[in-house]
């Protein structure tokens, strides 16, 4: 029988992603990981697996947040147009608040190791199919409240709006100020087709 591990898997996991957020998959070497979390080689393999598996899981972490938070917003109680005009301004003031902007920890790690880690990719297309579904969703809602033109293609919007909030996040890299962030997300609601 193992000994009962005495770290809090939930708060090592934080500090790993914090790691490998700042600095990449690739200079992220095991002391960075092992300095973050306080825990020796032994310790944090024999919990987590290797890096590559540490990674993975942190994904996995980040990935279920991300969209445990746009679900929040996307079927909140609020009309379908302002929970859709609530996402874009929460990405244009969350990314441009952050302020190593530092980005998505999805896209950057997408953008990083799309050519070498089929997992990597592997999530980082369900995590934004699972948002585009969001998005969907949200749009039909307002073609059912009468806010959007019913005969629009609500997968066309939706996709529209996924590839408006990933340009709202490049753009916050390039220390692009919140107002104009704020206003690239007013601007594409403003101009979805209405009745």
């Amino acid at each position: 029988m193992g000994r009962p591990r005495n770290f809090d898997e939930n708060q090592v996991l934080e500090s790993v992603r914090e790691q490998f957020w700042n600095r990449g998959y690739a200079a992220t070497s095991l002391q960075d990981l092992m300095t973050a979390t306080g825990l020796g080689k032994g310790s944090l393999y024999g919990a987590f697996g290797d890096k590559h598996q540490l990674f993975l899981q942190v994904l996995d972490s980040y990935r279920d947040e991300q969209l445990t938070g746009v679900r929040q917003i996307l079927t909140g109680p609020d009309p379908a147009l302002q929970r859709l005009t609530l996402l874009l301004e929460s990405a244009a003031n969350g990314f441009a608040a952050d302020a190593h902007r530092r980005g998505c920890l999805m896209v950057n790690s997408t953008s990083e190791l799309h050519s070498q880690d089929p997992e990597v990719v592997s999530r980082a297309r369900t995590t934004y199919q699972g948002v585009e579904d969001l998005l969907i969703t949200c749009v039909r809602d307002a073609q059912l409240e009468g806010d959007l033109d019913p005969g629009a293609d609500p997968q066309e919007l939706g996709r529209l709006l996924l590839a408006v909030l990933q340009g709202i996040e490049f753009l916050a890299k390039t220390n692009m100020d919140a107002s104009a962030l704020l206003q690239i997300g007013r601007a594409a609601l403003s101009h979805l087709p209405r009745p």
